[in-house]
Formats: C-alpha cells, sequence, structure tokens
C-alpha cells in the first residue's frame, strides 16, 4: 500500500530539501523532506490562503494539520502576540517543523506536536488549516468536528479547499452540523472558507 503524508511513521528514506517563501511580507526559511507533504516548495492551496488573509491580529492559534510549519510559522512571524500550536500525525513533519520554528527563532511561540499532546482544555481563538482532504470525507469530518468545538467564543477556523476536492458541499455540510460557514475568497480554483463559533 503506497504511503501518504498524513502516514504516522513514513517509511520512505528522509531525504531533506529547503526552500524559501515571502509570506505576508516576511521570509521564512523551510527544511522540508520525503514523506512529508509539499516536500521543497509551497503549495498552491497553502498560498491561496496566504493571498486571500491578512494576518490574524492576536491570540491562541491552531495549525491544523501543520506538516513542516508553514501557516503557524508565518503566523508566528507576523504576529508578534501570539502562541501558536501545530498539530500533525506525521512524525517526520512535527521534526520538521520544530527544527524550523528553533531556526526562525520562534520556538519560544510556536510548538508542534501530536493531536493527543494538546492539553484537553486548551481553547483556541483561531484554527488554520489547508486540511488533509485526501484522507476521505469521513475522517475529514471527523477531525474537523473534533477540532472545532475548541475553538474560544467568537473564535474562527479559515481554511483552503479546492473546488474540485469538495469545497462547496463542506461548506454546506458545516452549515448543516451548525458551524456557519462561508466563503472569505476563491483563487485559481482554491476556496476560502471561514467557519464561525457562534
Amino acid at each position: 500500500m503506497p504511503e501518504h503524508y498524513f502516514t504516522a511513521d513514513p517509511s520512505v528514506p528522509f531525504e531533506r530539501e529547503k526552500f524559501t517563501a515571502e509570506l505576508w511580507g516576511s521570509e521564512l526559511t523551510f527544511d522540508t523532506g520525503s514523506g512529508v507533504f509539499s516536500r521543497g516548495h509551497l503549495d498552491h492551496a497553502t498560498a491561496v490562503l496566504f493571498r486571500e488573509l491578512e494576518p490574524p491580529v492576536q491570540g491562541q492559534f491552531l495549525d491544523l494539520g501543520c506538516g513542516y510549519g508553514v501557516i503557524g510559522l508565518a503566523i508566528a512571524r507576523a504576529v508578534p502576540l501570539a502562541n501558536v500550536t501545530g498539530v500533525d500525525v506525521n512524525e517526520r513533519a512535527l521534526l520538521l517543523a520544530n527544527e524550523n520554528a528553533k531556526a526562525a527563532g520562534l520556538d519560544s511561540r510556536f510548538v508542534a506536536c501530536t493531536p493527543d499532546q494538546v492539553a484537553s482544555n486548551q481553547v483556541f481563538d483561531e484554527i488554520w488549516s489547508n486540511p488533509p482532504i485526501r484522507i476521505g470525507k469521513e475522517a475529514l469530518h471527523e477531525l474537523l468536528l473534533t477540532w472545532l468545538p475548541r475553538l474560544a467564543p467568537d473564535g474562527r477556523m479559515v481554511m483552503v479547499v479546492g473546488k474540485n476536492l469538495g469545497a462547496d458541499s463542506l461548506q454546506r455540510w458545516l452549515g448543516e452540523r451548525g458551524w456557519p460557514t462561508q466563503r472569505l475568497g476563491s483563487h485559481k480554483g482554491f476556496r476560502v472558507l471561514e467557519t464561525r463559533r457562534g
């Protein structure tokens, strides 16, 4: 069975590859590697998320499915008062994310860990995500319904989803489950969605 970036412990040989990206006006360098999503480049969906949204203001943030840390580290760099938790199931991604945070001098305000390492009573002002759509609809729905209740009152989740990967039906499904969701932007076949906690 082929491995995916959401495999907990990839067996593919670990070959590293660096790249630098300008995110919200700041340059960040990322160490990436085989067995991790979007090795060696900023993926199109995440680029759309940065293009369509301004950086948040302050608070506690969750980078859901953080990979090697692109979204969470960009928030930590752009928002001096931010504290960011990245979660992922891929151990290699977590290693890279924490190394990238240290290299950027952001490890005091960004930490990546497995979902079960997040304190059960921790809440977040905002959740940002390029969610792992390819885990399948049922698993994705379970993932979202696990983390959305961790939003603080008046909190929000923003995520980027491909139109051809079901963004519009996901927006409807969230609304039907009591999580009002609107489209904030659309570019190159990707939707940026915002889900609010009332």
